[in-house]
Order: structure tokens, then C-alpha cells, then sequence
């Protein structure tokens, strides 16, 4: 049996009148990548923050033993001297500082007087390429993309002499190239530098593919473990593991499909990049939308998806916008996002933290605040008994993990916030649903739930444009599929004979 690297005991956590964590116990062996799973609110996220010190020794119970020795770290500084480094699911870079900078921020080179830029860039240099990132140790971060961003961080990590790597989701926001490429350099440090990994994901396929082990948290308790031996481990063992009960289908089936008219159209749309000059992100755009359909978007990263999304949203994104809406056959337009919420569309954003959600502010006030107009009574002023009513049953709807609904956004789970950001906008009751990457970090219970939620939107007659970088999302919940490349649409197929083969060859076709 291999040694034990790392031994967490009887680690519970309390928040007020929540209890995050009871009870949990976690191995993980030396040299072995380790998965974390379970539904969002499970507790995952915040077992890691107690392991790398975020939260202080003194805040929970329980013991810490790495490495053969109890550890009461007091700060991440604490954790990262014994040689545990936590990648955040949202990355810590600076984006206007270079990758260089980034890596040793914090941990510069040279003495206090003065920084050693020569040793700086050289040991930088030396940590991308045993990332395989072929990139200048000058280049800005906000010049790379976010799979490259992954890798700096964790060429930031091997420069502070990583023994353990917790990585929090960090494939959610990559297509399944980058992620692949990934989850082999974790298998690549293993071998070759003895890294030991901790990695939290709601991809199964993944956690099957890279895993050694894989411990189950659900309800801040620890379910169980799993070891891979021969074959891999079963998908739906963990997610019964982790759910409680099976899913024999992750894409649940619409009976009775009754997709009628087109209801929305829009042709020949163009949109410029908002800063750069001449360069064009949607390049004469056309599709269509019936009424009681899901139309999938699929393509790769910057293939101009959002940006499409956004700019039909009231012009939300990008410059020089030209090219014609249509509702329900009359010709529309969307200067604002108020005039498009006004006509019935709906937009859930990639990006739950920087454009979803106000952080700072409760629940509710999230869940009201795209139709204001809902809760205001005969004297112009919000009534907060209907603003209390109307978030709680959307919680319930949604089914949110929370204390209230009074509680501040920025303290749920990631899963959670996509879940109030969602109800926010069903809470407009819109006629046309705009879901960008809707699942994108959400558990395989959590995702369901939302699937049922798009379902059923549909059976009521209204329409789902679902952009998503999961093909078996697309192909599992489309009616029909447009597939988009280098801001055009260079494709579209029904459901029925789609797959991810010829979405592919479609894509690579284009690009010809």
C-alpha cells in the first residue's frame, strides 16, 4: 500500500447556523491524482480552502497530517511552504501584469532590495516548458486564452515546489481539447515529477479518465471512497454516490414534442470587435429559432458564440452592429437590454460573477432584479414581502442550497449561483431563453434538474437557445444544432443525425 501523503480527520466546518462540513475524513497517497466529487453545496470546495489554510486553524475541528505531521496552518503562506498549492476555480492572475510577473508574485526572485528580472524570466521560461506552454515569459495574461491561463497557473505552482496540487474545476471553462491536454499534464507530473493532484470536477468522464481514487462528499459528509484498479471506475456508481439515488438518464426525454412556427429569426448579423478595429466576430450570421424548440450552438472556444448572444441582447457586446431580428415574423430591435427583456428574451451569461450576479447583494435581490416591475406596488415602491415570496418559491424551483434567501450571493457554491442566476431570468417569464454554457461547473444531479427546467419551458410553448462546449449537452437536449466557426455558421443538422464526429468534421471543414 502507498504511503499516505495526506490524512484529513474528523474536519468539520460550521458557517453561523450552517454546518459545511461534519465529520470528514480524506487519504490521499503519495504520487496518486485524487478526485473530490459531489453535488454543488456538498462541501468540496470548502474541505480544500480548510486544507490550504484559507480558512485558519482555530475555524474548524478536526485534524490536518501531511506528510506524517499534524500542520495548523494559519494562511496560504503556511500551506504553500509544506508544498500544497490550491488552484481556484476562478484563476488568480493579474491580467495586466505578465505571465513572468504572474508566476512570481509573491514569491519574487532576488533579494528585498531589488527583484532579479534576468533569473525571473529565466526560471519562468523553465516552468512553461514543463507545462508544454510554448509561450514569452513577457506576453500580458490578458493576451492568452483561459486554457492557457490553467497551465500558467500551474507552471506557477511547480515554481514554488509543489508537492500536492488542488485544482478546483479546472477544466470548466475549457473546450475538450484544452482539458484533455490538461488532465494528460497531470498524468505527465505524476510520472515524471511525483506530483501528487487533488482535483474537484463535476465531469465524470474526466475524474474516470485521470483518477487513481475518488472520495464522494455529499451533505458535508464523506460517502465513500473508491480506488481504480483495473478497469475504471464506474460513472454511475459515483453519481449514485453522490446524489443519492440513479440516473438511468442524464438527458431526460421530451414526450410529445410539439415544435411549431418560427418565432424568432435573425439575418445576416454582423458584429465588429468592440476595441480592435476591422476585425470581424460575427460574419453574416443566420439562424432561426420555432416556437417549443431547443436549438443547440456548438464550435469552439472564440468561435464568436457569446459574442453573438450578447450582441443580439441589447447590443450588450461589440461595435458596428448590423443585420436584422425577427419575432414572430415582424422585424425587431434591441438597442438596450431593457428593450429586449421587454420583448420577451432572456439572457443567462457565461459569466455568473463578472455580468449574472451582484456578489454583495442577497438572493432575492438577485432573483427580482431583471423584472423589478413584478414587485412594485400601487405607490411606485418595491414591495420586499413579494420580493421574499416570489425568491423563495424560485429557490424552491431551483432547488437552492441556502440558509434564506436573504443570504449574500457571493457566499453560495459556485453550482448555487448558477442555479439563482437561472431563476433570475425565469423569473422575467420570458418567451425565448438564452443559455450560455448553462451547466458549465454544475454537479450531474444539478444538471438534470436544469435539463427538466429547459423541458419544460419548451412544453409550454416557449424556445431555448442553448450555447454550450459539452457536445453530449448539445446533442443530448437539441431539437436541432447549429454548429459555428470563426464567427460564422458553417453548419447546421438535426438532432437525430448529429454527432460528435460530424460536428468536428464540420468545424475542421470550415476552417479550410
Amino acid at each position: 500500500m502507498a504511503d499516505m501523503l495526506l490524512e484529513m480527520k474528523d474536519i468539520t466546518k460550521r458557517f453561523i447556523n450552517v454546518t459545511a462540513l461534519n465529520k470528514v475524513n480524506l487519504k490521499v497517497a503519495n504520487g496518486e491524482i485524487h478526485a473530490v466529487v459531489g453535488e454543488n453545496g456538498a462541501g468540496k470546495s470548502t474541505l480544500m480552502n480548510v486544507l490550504s489554510g484559507v480558512y485558519p486553524y482555530g475555524t474548524y475541528e478536526g485534524d490536518i497530517i501531511f506528510d506524517g505531521k499534524v500542520c495548523q496552518f494559519q494562511t496560504i503562506k503556511d500551506s504553500e511552504k509544506k508544498g500544497i498549492v490550491i488552484i481556484h476555480q476562478e484563476l488568480a492572475l493579474v491580467p495586466l501584469l505578465s505571465i513572468a510577473e504572474n508566476m512570481f508574485l509573491g514569491n519574487e526572485r532576488g533579494t528585498k532590495a531589488r527583484i532579479d528580472w534576468d533569473e525571473t524570466y529565466k526560471k519562468c521560461a523553465e516552468s512553461l516548458a514543463l507545462v508544454g506552454l510554448n509561450e514569452n515569459p513577457h506576453t500580458l495574461i490578458k493576451d492568452i486564452g483561459v486554457g492557457k491561463q490553467q497551465l500558467v497557473e500551474i507552471a506557477k505552482a511547480l515554481a514554488k515546489d509543489v508537492r500536492l496540487l488542488i485544482l478546483d474545476e479546472p477544466t470548466a471553462s475549457l473546450n475538450d481539447t484544452e482539458a484533455k491536454k490538461l488532465l494528460d499534464l497531470l498524468l505527465k507530473l505524476k510520472k515524471e515529477k511525483g506530483v501528487t493532484s487533488i482535483i474537484i470536477s463535476h465531469k465524470l468522464n474526466e475524474v474516470s479518465y485521470v483518477a487513481d481514487s475518488i472520495t464522494v462528499i455529499r451533505d458535508g459528509t464523506t460517502i465513500t471512497s473508491m480506488k481504480k484498479g483495473s478497469e475504471a471506475i464506474d460513472e454511475n456508481e459515483i453519481i449514485k454516490a453522490m446524489v443519492g439515488r440513479s440516473l438511468e438518464n442524464r438527458f431526460p426525454k421530451r414526450e410529445n414534442k410539439n415544435i411549431g412556427d418560427v418565432c424568432f429569426e435573425v439575418k445576416d448579423w454582423c458584429v465588429e470587435h468592440p476595441v480592435f478595429d476591422g476585425i470581424t466576430v460575427c460574419d453574416h450570421v443566420n439562424f432561426n429559432i420555432r416556437k417549443g424548440e431547443v436549438v443547440g450552438i456548438s464550435g469552439l472556444m472564440g468561435a464568436g458564440r457569446t459574442e453573438l448572444a450578447m450582441s443580439i441582447f441589447g447590443h450588450s457586446y461589440g461595435a458596428n452592429i448590423r443585420g436584422k431580428i425577427f419575432m414572430n415574423g415582424k422585424e425587431v430591435s434591441f438597442p438596450t437590454p431593457k428593450a429586449a427583456i421587454d420583448a420577451g428574451l432572456a439572457y443567462v451569461t457565461e459569466d455568473r460573477k463578472g455580468n449574472g450576479l451582484i456578489l454583495s447583494e442577497s438572493i432575492a435581490k438577485n432573483t427580482v432584479s431583471a423584472n423589478l416591475k413584478k414587485i412594485v406596488n400601487k405607490f411606485g415602491a418595491i414591495d420586499f414581502d413579494l420580493e421574499n415570496k416570489y425568491s423563495v418559491e424560485t429557490a424552491k424551483e431551483m432547488h437552492t442550497k441556502c440558509a434564506t434567501v436573504q443570504e449574500d450571493v457571493g457566499h453560495l457554491s459556485g453550482g448555487n449561483m448558477q442555479k439563482v442566476l437561472i431563476g433570475k431570468w425565469l423569473f422575467t417569464d420570458p418567451d425565448i431563453l438564452i443559455l450560455d454554457e448553462p451547466t458549465r461547473g454544475i454537479d450531474v444531479g444539478a444538471k438534470y434538474e436544469i435539463y427538466c427546467l429547459i423541458n419544460k419551458m419548451v412544453a409550454e410553448g416557449k424556445s431555448v437557445l442553448m450555447i454550450s462546449s459539452e457536445m453530449p449537452e448539445v446533442l443530448g437536449m437539441s431539437d436541432r444544432i447549429y454548429i459555428m466557426n470563426e464567427g460564422k455558421m458553417v453548419g447546421e443538422m438535426n438532432a437525430e443525425e448529429a454527432t460528435q464526429e460530424k460536428i468536428m468534421t464540420c468545424i475542421i471543414n470550415s476552417g479550410k
